[in-house]
């Protein structure tokens, strides 16, 4: 047994095949198919049933693959405390961000980390909040930046900055409005919102019981760029914070207006992992998500 056999087994169990392991990983089928019987044999057990579709975790498997994943995570973190024991932050930092920032943030994050960290590399989970936080609990991730709705009180949390919420329609649908609308006209117009839970919708459900208000919901969606996609093809509008449109404003693709009476504000926060000791690598990370959300959310 060795972490290159025990990384395509991950690798499998992701993709369903031996083959497309073996595109992955460059190498040829016939390796792959036989470091995996070698490994079975040395355990004694399958780990995958090999189907017509290809390939399902056994029970065996669905026993060891958390093993698997501590123990490469735990090598993982190994890795980095040698490197770092030069002075040099390196290593590989889980992040996972909010999908309204990660088009602007990231290339900016990454240009700073090849330019004065070339050792740290970013492994980079994009989400809402929700599933972001579950993540950061778990700790398969190191930091995250999320959303949070009213001023965000937690200790373990820093806050990068606040931001109203806009109402997003088609180019033009919105133009007639002014520069805000009033919360309470938002049951005139089709929605499009992801779906429960989600910190986004229970603000707004709250805000409509709260103001006597139903909202219409046309449609659930749980990626940022379907939201937009549907919006801009029009009949129907989202609500996103305008860091998430401002290009596609600029563009002349989508319209927004702020929502107003009440603001909906979102803080945008950034935490750390408790669950395990944080890298020197994952501290450089968090420094430059500092530094440059400052310039993103001024």
């Amino acid at each position: 047994m060795n972490l290159k056999q025990l990384q395509s087994v991950l690798l499998m169990d992701e993709l369903g095949s031996i083959s497309r392991t073996a595109v992955a990983l460059g190498t040829a089928q016939s390796l792959v198919s036989r470091q995996l019987a070698q490994l079975e044999t040395e355990w004694g057990d399958q780990l995958f049933v090999r189907t017509g579709r290809g390939l399902v975790v056994s029970d065996f498997g669905r026993l060891v693959l958390p093993e698997i994943r501590l123990l490469l995570a735990q090598a993982e973190r190994l890795e980095t405390l040698v490197r770092e024991s030069s002075g040099v932050p390196a290593g590989t930092v889980h992040i996972g961000i909010l999908p309204s920032m990660s088009r602007r943030l990231l290339p900016m994050l990454f240009t700073a980390l090849q330019t004065h960290a070339p050792g740290v590399h970013l492994h980079v989970v994009e989400g809402f909040s929700g599933d972001l936080d579950e993540q950061l609990a778990a700790g398969a991730l190191d930091l995250i930046v999320v959303n949070r709705y009213g001023i965000s009180n937690a200790r373990d949390e820093e806050t990068l900055g606040v931001v109203d919420t806009y109402l997003v329609g088609k180019a033009a649908s919105l133009c007639g409005l002014g520069q805000s609308i009033e919360f309470a006209a938002l049951p005139d117009f089709p929605l499009i919102l992801p779906s429960r839970p989600n910190g986004l919708r229970t603000t707004l459900d709250q805000l409509a019981r709260k103001h006597q208000l139903s909202l219409n919901v046309a449609i659930e969606v749980d990626t940022l760029n379907a939201m937009k996609d549907v919006a801009a093809a029009g009949g129907a509008f989202t609500i996103l914070p305008y860091l998430a449109v401002q290009e596609d404003v600029e563009r002349g693709l989508l319209d927004a207006v702020r929502i107003d009476k009440p603001q909906i504000k979102r803080t945008i926060a950034l935490a750390f992992t408790h669950q395990h000791p944080l890298s020197r690598a994952a501290r450089v990370v968090g420094g430059y998500v500092r530094e440059l959300s400052k310039v993103l959310l001024e």
